[in-house]
């Protein structure tokens, strides 16, 4: 059996009326799924607007290796450990998405001791918030072509509908299709394709809500396609507002649960910051800051692509203020960006270490150069690891004056984690918040800000696109998006679009291939390089190796 869940099989679990009757929580106030899992209700929610906000702990990374860089696992073991020092902490995270499940990279609730539970139903079907997003989103595509079927009097141009069909699974069959094939019965054929779950809009909205009326709001404003006269068409035109988000009325309620040492999770909304915004929602976020000291949330990947994205999209929107940030970092994360094959990552190698240290080097200067935020690194500590190269992830740290903390958490728990919870209480607590900015101004034009994104944090060379794509920024200005934020989705292993370009990659051109406008969301997503929104399953997906056994035990999931 994988090891972590077996640890989380063997967790000694409080019922999760418990574990919300020590935040404060009524039994009344939580909508449970079982006995471990229950959604906090509105009137809870709307209950703590006049408490004053804990202080908020963003958890990054250094650009990953395959594997992924621990970001969850650090962020439940940091919790655990602020608990630990008497600090009343929340940790605060993404749903897992079935694809990366039964993909590669796995679930997303931890590993080893330092992991949220139960482990199981969070990574496979949790309270079923994807399916309602799934569901919200292909209503609207569904009514969409009966628009059409149906007489189209507003004209739309079939070639510029833009809204897809989604399913929370990677499917690269799916990326194009061509729908309405069978006769005129079946309406009329045009091409279209899906997005995987996470990179929906009605997920970015989900997300970025703060209210029910907000959440209808958002939806009303989302843009489906052009008239042939070259307007825009919104979801209000088909009425379908209020049906989808009567799909997600229990939905946007947060989820809560507990780690494995019994203290609270709240974990609401997407994963994916390569193709999406890629962090949980504001509404989780908003309740467990007016619920706990602190609240230990994450953003994907690494720093170039979550931590600039919730600063400069989710804090733009919400008004948050980090108080702090931790930067993940691993030995086999530091060998693979410098340069170490993949079935080498977990040998020393400080030739590649002293080369992967640049890439820490550079999120931590944009972290504190760019974001004003202070920085703590946490070294998640690996049997592998070489006394050699721990020394030089060190001097890293002394030269930088950026405090350093090694983490053994998953394999100790929240204990694991306490030197890593005093330097980060210690950060938080020291004034850092109020130096935070965001990148660049609302006024900005957005082709400024995908260059002002590209030079001063991927370093990159010449951004460019081909005629349509400076055509269609061009038409998003002159119709009033020019004040949006910008989204960027490009791959999650390098500063470039070259997921080959380990290291720093300076210098690389930035290739837009496509725009995308997300108007409920409140952004606008340039896709460059060759990144997809519906990934594909690898060679050997881990679909193969799960299974269920004739007790309901399932066996394989990681």
């Amino acid at each position: 059996m994988n090891p972590d869940l077996e640890i989380a099989r063997k967790a000694d679990l409080k019922p999760i009326t418990e574990i919300g009757g020590a935040l404060g929580i009524g039994e009344d106030d939580l909508e449970c799924h079982g006995r471990f899992k229950a959604k906090i209700s509105h009137r809870c929610m709307n209950s703590l607007a006049d408490r004053p906000d804990g202080r908020l702990i963003l958890v990054t990374a250094m650009s990953p290796p395959p594997a992924g860089g621990g970001k969850t696992t650090t962020s439940v073991g940091l919790s655990d450990a602020l608990c630990r020092l008497g600090r009343r902490s929340i940790v605060c995270l993404r749903e897992p998405s079935l694809g990366p499940c039964f993909g590669m990279k796995g679930g997303a609730a931890g590993g080893g001791y330092s992991q949220v539970v139960p482990m199981e139903d969070i990574n496979l079907h949790f309270t079923g918030d994807f399916h309602a997003i799934a569901s919200a989103h292909n209503l609207l595509a569904a009514m969409i072509d009966n628009y059409i079927h149906h007489g189209n009097t507003m004209r739309i141009d079939l070639r510029k509908v833009s809204w897809r069909r989604v399913m929370d699974m990677n499917d690269r069959a799916l990326r194009g299709v061509t729908i309405g094939l069978g006769g005129p019965a079946n309406g009329f054929p045009r091409e279209s394709g899906f997005d995987i779950v996470p990179a929906s809009e009605v997920m970015a909205v989900f997300c970025l809500a703060d209210s029910m009326s907000d959440l209808k709001e958002r939806l009303r404003r989302i843009v489906v396609g052009r008239t042939r006269g070259g307007q825009a068409v919104r979801a209000e035109e088909f009425g379908a507002a209020g049906a989808m988000a009567a799909l997600l009325k229990d939905a946007i309620k947060p989820n809560l649960v507990q780690t494995l040492e019994n203290n609270p999770a709240i974990i609401h909304g997407g994963p994916f910051a390569n193709i999406a915004h890629g962090c949980n929602s504001v509404m989780a976020t908003r309740t467990a800051l007016k619920l706990a000291d602190y609240v230990v949330t994450e953003a994907g990947f690494g720093a170039d692509l979550g931590a600039e994205k919730f600063f400069d999209i989710k804090c733009r929107q919400a008004g948050l203020t980090p108080a702090a940030a931790v930067v993940v970092a691993t030995l086999p994360a530091l060998r693979y960006q410098g340069g170490a094959s993949v079935k080498a990552l977990h040998e020393p190698n400080t030739g590649a270490v002293r080369r992967g240290l640049e890439n820490l080097r550079r999120h931590l200067d944009n972290l504190r150069d760019h974001f004003g935020v202070r920085c703590v690194i946490a070294l998640n500590r690996f049997e592998s690891d070489g006394v050699e190269e721990l020394a030089m992830v060190d001097a890293l740290a002394a030269e930088m004056g950026v405090p350093v903390a090694r983490a053994t958490h998953w394999a100790d728990g929240g204990e694991g984690a306490l030197e890593l919870a005093g330097e980060v209480a210690a950060a938080a607590e020291g004034g850092g918040a109020d130096e935070f900015r965001t990148l660049y101004p609302d006024g900005m034009p957005l082709w400024d800000k995908l260059e002002t994104i590209a030079s001063r944090i991927y370093r990159s060379g010449h951004v460019s696109g081909n005629v349509s794509i400076d055509r269609q920024v061009a038409a998003l200005e002159a119709e009033g998006f020019g004040g949006l934020p910008v989204c960027v989705a490009k791959t999650q292993y390098s500063f470039s679009t070259e997921p080959a370009a380990l290291g720093l990659a300076d210098g690389r051109p930035l290739k837009v291939r496509e725009v995308r406008l997300s108007a409920g969301a409140g952004f606008v997503v340039m896709i460059c390089g060759d990144i997809m929104t519906m990934p594909g399953l690898p060679r050997q997906p881990s679909a193969a190796r799960i299974d269920v056994d004739e007790e309901g035990n399932i066996t394989g999931l990681s």
